[in-house]
């Protein structure tokens, strides 16, 4: 029962956005992308409230930075998908909501500390997504989010952790932070607004669209508390 309560808890490193949540304007992208590098993490404080209470953090879920040819890819494994990389832009709608904390190391990463981090990522991609072993520490097919990162970030031997599995997203920025590995950054909040209302509607249509959007919404905020979905 426990390990079952686990594997529900931790499910919720992925993303919170749905389809129709749009793409984040580009000055918004500009300004997370402002001192980002290969090595920076991405933290993320969703509103799982499960993760929350077991691993006593507010974060629920991380991803690493590679910058290549002038853009910025953003690797990590999530439930449903597994381990893979997506554009920044991609990246931070599928976060949205949930504020993002974005941390950098205290020192740029050398060539050979950079290529082995990229290494390492580019060697998990396909991996499915599991968590169960987070109880444990033992090793199994699967990735969580914050076990891939601690692993690259031990490939690039920037970290040493006796056991990544059992890594959490907080305690990753704990562990990056306290030893002065890694620097904070900037932090955004990320929001979906509501479309401004179709005025030249109806009383009676623009009161149903209301109603159905806010059912809508408390149903999205429902699914992000307990399903972590």
């Amino acid at each position: 029962m426990w390990s079952l309560f686990v594997a529900c808890t931790f499910a919720c490193c992925g993303p919170s956005a749905d389809a129709t949540t749009p793409t984040p304007p580009q000055d918004l992208i500009s300004e997370i992308s402002q001192n980002l590098q290969t090595g920076s993490l991405i933290f993320s404080q969703g509103d799982c409230l499960a993760v929350k209470v077991f691993s006593r953090s507010s974060y629920t879920h991380v991803g690493g930075v590679v910058a290549k040819d002038g853009q910025f890819i953003v690797y990590d494994s999530m439930n449903g998908a597994g381990v893979g990389k997506t554009s920044l832009e991609e990246y931070v709608r599928r976060q949205t909501p949930s504020t993002l904390h974005i941390v950098h190391p205290t020192a740029p990463f050398s060539s050979s500390k950079a290529a082995a981090f990229e290494q390492h990522l580019e060697s998990q991609l396909g991996r499915k997504y599991s968590v169960k072993h987070h109880l444990t520490g033992k090793r199994c097919d699967g990735l969580h989010c914050a076990e891939y990162m601690t692993d690259a970030l031990m490939n690039a031997e920037v970290l040493f952790a006796k056991q990544p599995p059992r890594v959490s997203p907080g305690s990753l920025f704990e562990g990056v932070t306290a030893t002065k590995a890694y620097q904070e950054g900037s932090h955004f909040e990320l929001k979906v607004s509501d479309p401004p209302p179709a005025l030249d509607r109806p009383w009676y249509e623009r009161a149903w669209n209301c109603t159905s959007t806010t059912c809508r919404k408390s149903a999205s905020q429902m699914r992000r508390w307990f399903v972590c979905r």
